[in-house]
């Protein structure tokens, strides 16, 4: 780094002093705080986000949103070439620059990092980064904060897309360095085409079978039922009513698919009148979706359709997709590919839907928790699902597999436009265009949800009755040191301290199906427990005692 560029970093940094006492880590969601405390890691984020579209020589994305958290809350993250999460290599650089004390020790760990990674700051390449926000009153002066970052770097230019959804940057990012057009237009584009293409494929049988035509959507008061309001008039075929899309509510306070899934109560503006209709639910920043239908005479009780069961329908639909490839195999050379489909999930999918999706004769693999941790799994596949239970996840289409797909679609576009075989062939091709592969994504998920529906003539309710989810309950327990919980496959069995996992699985082993796992958390000290069991008492009882022991042997009695 010459002293130039020294100079204007000690000098930009100035301007935007870290907070003091506070100590910030970049995880899966970025950097999240109150909006107060943030503009000095903004601002940082902003100068690592341009190096690091220098060294990748791509263009890099920054968002600046706290996604379901509550309205006084924002954040920042970084999206890596490919669209999708900043890679894990670098999160260790966004914790030390952030949480440099001063100008001085900020350059000084920006010029050693600067150094280790070979970063060219004084060639002649430039860097671009495109910044997006969410609909937040704080998100204005934060992209103007990562924006002065970004251009205190030397031919660094800082594009800001405006207000958009989290899952919108990220596919922006992903196109733009794949040499595709990147605007929101263009996003709503492809996805407003290949939905009304794959709604063209349903089969007439298909067609109302038991399907409710209607759709509520509650759009969390954000950008997603913004935007959605816009892309409608984009859907030919899709019926959607928005509620919550922002006009007058509070961002996520009593409405989004984190209030649904974690309460699995109506959110703000649903009540009796919506009884048997299908509604759906994002999040603050549109990157999660779930689905529910309001009970009658409940008191605001739902039955929830969360990430688990989306996964299970798009895991059903392209299983039988690829079904219909196989049946008609043809030895000829290039005719035939044995694609591999993985389902990956955490240890916080319900059992119930692991059974279901092994009795369906998928391969099922487990990942730590983390979506960071998920997609890369994912990506191993030809195609690869993951969904959380709080409704993040997408779907993954190799390279590969697509070029295959392309070759064979043309072929039978000559020899057999319109059998069952070219029809699959073109609905894989068009589900991974609508599908977001870059993110998780709300608004593309809702469109092949509602697609897919339609393509099987099933209700919620019977979407709903794949599976019955086992009763699960989770806790957390507050500890000295969470970082003296270590655990191995994938958080499912305890290391250390000694004797714990003993303890919890003859705890376990009192319960009919139970299952109970214990891991730290990502940002606090608290130790989380996940239990499940036959009955909810069952479930609430093994959690209350796992919980009991994590106190014993970790909680603030055990020093």
């Amino acid at each position: 780094m010459n002293e130039t560029q020294r100079s204007i970093f000690i000098e930009s940094s100035a301007r935007f002093p870290p907070p003091q006492g506070v100590k910030l880590s970049y995880g899966t969601s970025g950097f999240r705080a109150d909006a107060s405390i943030l503009q000095s890691t903004v601002f940082r984020v902003g100068i690592l986000a341009a190096l690091r579209s220098l060294k990748t020589q791509s263009v890099i994305g920054v968002m600046i949103t706290a996604s379901h958290n509550q309205v006084s809350d924002n954040g920042v993250k970084i999206a890596d070439p490919s669209g999708g999460m900043l890679t894990m290599e670098w999160e260790p650089y966004c914790d030390a620059l952030a949480n440099a004390p001063d100008s001085q020790h900020f350059v000084q760990s920006l010029d050693e990092f600067v150094k280790k990674e070979n970063i060219p700051l004084e060639g002649s390449q430039s860097a671009e980064v495109m910044l997006g926000r969410d609909t937040r009153p704080s998100g204005e002066s934060l992209l103007e904060a990562a924006k002065q970052g970004i251009e205190s770097v030397v031919r660094a230019v800082a594009t800001d897309m405006g207000v958009l959804t989290t899952p919108q940057l990220h596919w922006m990012v992903r196109a733009r360095n794949k040499g595709m057009k990147a605007s929101e237009l263009d996003y709503f584009d492809q996805l407003s085409s290949s939905f009304r293409c794959l709604m063209d494929l349903i089969p007439q049988e298909s067609v109302m079978k038991e399907m409710n035509d209607n759709l509520i959507v509650d759009g969390a008061n954000g950008v997603g039922g913004e935007k959605l309001e816009i892309f409608k008039k984009m859907l030919n075929g899709l019926d959607i009513e928005i509620r919550n899309s922002g006009k007058g509510g509070v961002l996520n306070e009593g409405v989004g698919a984190d209030y649904v899934q974690k309460e699995k109560v109506v959110p703000c503006n649903f009540g009796p009148a919506d009884v048997g209709i299908r509604c759906a639910s994002l999040d603050g920043d549109a990157d999660r979706l779930v689905y529910f239908s309001v009970l009658s005479n409940s008191n605001n009780k739902i039955d929830l359709v969360d990430g688990d069961k989306i996964l299970s329908l798009f895991a059903v639909f392209i299983k039988e997709q690829l079904s219909i490839l196989n049946n008609h195999k043809d030895e000829k050379v290039n005719k035939y590919y044995q694609a591999r489909l993985g389902v990956v999930q955490t240890a916080y999918a319900n059992g119930a839907s692991t059974d279901y999706l092994k009795h369906l004769g998928l391969e099922v693999v487990f990942t730590p928790t983390g979506v960071k941790y998920l997609h890369e799994k994912a990506a191993e596949y030809d195609i690869g699902i993951y969904f959380e239970a709080n409704g993040h996840g997408t779907i993954l289409f190799s390279d590969n597999f697509l070029c295959w797909l392309e070759g064979r679609n043309n072929e039978l576009s000559s020899t057999s436009k319109g059998s069952e075989e070219h029809k699959a062939t073109l609905r894989l091709l068009v589900i991974s265009k609508l599908i977001n592969q870059a993110v998780g994504d709300a608004l593309s998920g809702l469109l092949l949800v509602e697609v897919t529906l339609r393509h099987m003539g099933w209700s919620i309710h019977r979407w709903n009755e794949l599976y019955h989810d086992l009763p699960s309950r989770q806790l957390k327990v507050k500890v000295l040191d969470r970082t003296a919980l270590i655990t191995a496959n994938t958080e499912t069995v305890v290391v250390t301290p000694p004797g714990i996992q003993e303890a919890i699985n003859a705890e376990i082993a009192k319960y009919h199906r139970g299952r109970c796992f214990i891991r730290p958390s990502g940002t606090e000290d608290v130790i989380r427990v996940y239990a499940e069991a036959t009955t909810q008492e069952a479930a609430d009882n093994l959690a209350k005692s796992v919980a009991q022991l994590v106190d014993q042997f970790l909680g603030f009695g055990s020093s």
